[in-house]
This record gives structure tokens, sequence and C-alpha cells, in this order.
């Protein structure tokens, strides 16, 4: 990675949970930070926070034409783009696949995949030439399945693929890249895969001492910390109060 002062990631969900905690993060380190988001209020109070080594770029990661032309209007000091952190992502409803609608399955494949896919594709030549980094936000969802994980957990198993995938077809670039799969953390994610039931997260997140966005941010800052002669490949993290269930058996009566 570009070992030149200040060094500049771009962050995708920079409106919220790990994406914002990461901003902030990078920020009070010395990095520059390309902060993107659809939440223009938000995007707005990070600015005024944290001040002119920010820009921020209001858009839907799924909208690929609004996403080439903010990186095509990036002022010139941010066009350097040393680290990508792939962290947009949501889940949307937690019926079985049965029930569930297929329209929150579109929106999750939308987001979690080809807007990932997207931008990692637009920004490969400038990570290359720069000897950068990719860290991509996936989930333990990606590696164990649970009940009304469905979809989610398959794109999540796509991030962490593709992640290894991008390795292997960047050898000798130098670029690193890195999957990061954390487990229960409190952020809005319940929130937005119920559509907006507050009380089912506070459920779901009550007495379990998740972690924090601000644990996970300090992960991805970790990992772009390390020297370039070190890639790390994949991270799974839990709190100490999640752990595995044990495998369903159905018995007819």
């Amino acid at each position: 990675m570009n070992t030149t002062s200040p060094r500049t990631a771009l962050i995708t969900g920079a409106t919220a949970g790990f994406g914002r905690a990461a901003t902030r993060r990078f920020i009070a380190a010395g990095w520059q930070v390309i902060a993107t988001g659809r939440r223009a209020e938000r995007l707005a109070e990070l600015q005024a926070e944290l001040g002119d080594n920010l820009h921020t770029a209001c858009f839907d990661v799924r909208d690929e034409a609004a996403m080439r032309a903010a990186l095509t209007t990036l002022p010139e000091r941010f066009a350097g783009i040393d680290l990508l952190v792939n962290n947009a992502g949501l889940a949307q409803g937690t019926k079985p696949a049965q029930q569930a609608s297929l329209t929150d399955w579109r929106t999750m494949i939308d987001t979690n995949i080809t807007a990932l896919v997207t931008l990692t594709h637009t920004l490969l030549p400038t990570l290359i030439a720069r000897k950068g980094a990719i860290i991509n936000i996936s989930s333990t969802a990606a590696l164990y399945p649970y009940s009304g994980g469905n979809a989610y957990g398959g794109t999540k198993a796509f991030v962490s693929q593709f992640s290894l995938n991008l390795r292997t077809d960047l050898h000798g670039t130098g670029v690193r890249v890195t999957a990061i799969e954390p487990g229960m953390a409190e952020t809005e994610f319940t929130v937005v895969r119920t559509h907006g039931d507050q009380a089912a997260s506070d459920a779901l997140y009550g007495g379990a001492n998740p972690m924090t966005a601000n644990d996970i941010a300090e992960t991805i800052f970790w990992v772009a910390s390390q020297p370039p002669h070190l890639n790390i490949n994949r991270i799974e993290l839990m709190p100490t109060s999640q752990s595995f269930a044990g495998f369903q058996v159905y018995r007819q009566g």
C-alpha cells in the first residue's frame, strides 16, 4: 500500500454502524476518508464533525451511474484511493425461504453482491497502481446457516469467496484482500432487517453483550495497518456470548 501521508480510504455505508465507526477511526489516525451513504443528513453531520480530511458522497451503492459520477468528480487530493472498505450491505426479512419476500432477496443481492463487485471492479486499476488494499465486510452467516438466513447468508458466502478469488487473481500486484466475518454486533442491522422493528432489535441484543461498531472498526483499522508484505486473508469474530448451535432434527410424530 502507498505509504505517503495521508493515505486515502473509501468506505461505503458510512452513515451508520461499522462504516461510520470506521470513518471516525481512520480520520483519527490521520487518514483521508471518502465516506459514502444514502443519507445526506448523516453525511453532513460526519463532515461537520470530522473536517477537511473527510469527503462525503451521497448515493445508493445500487445506483451504478451515481457511483461512477461520484468517483469521477472526486477532489484531486482524494482521487488516489489506497483502501476500499466494502461495508455497505444489509439483511432483509427473517422468514424461512418458503415465506420470504422475493423483493427482499433481490435487495440483498443487489446491495451485497452486485454493488460490491461493481465498485470493486471500478477501483481495481487505482488500487493496483497504488498497491492498495480491499477489505470486504462479510458475516459469520457466510459460514454457518440458520433459519431465515437464506439469501442473506448466500450473499455473504459470495463476499467471502469473492475475496479469496480476488486475492488469487491479484497475486503479484501487491494488492491485499481481506474478508472480515463478524457475528452478533449491535448496530441498526436488525432494525433494517425487520423493516423498522426497534423492539425486535432490543430483544435480540438485550443482555447478550454483543460486539459494537467500534469493535469492528478497530478490526478493520488493524487489518489496514499491517505492513505491506502481510495479508490477512480472513477474520471471523463473535462476542464471547455467541457460539455455535446444534443441528436441527425433524421427527415425524
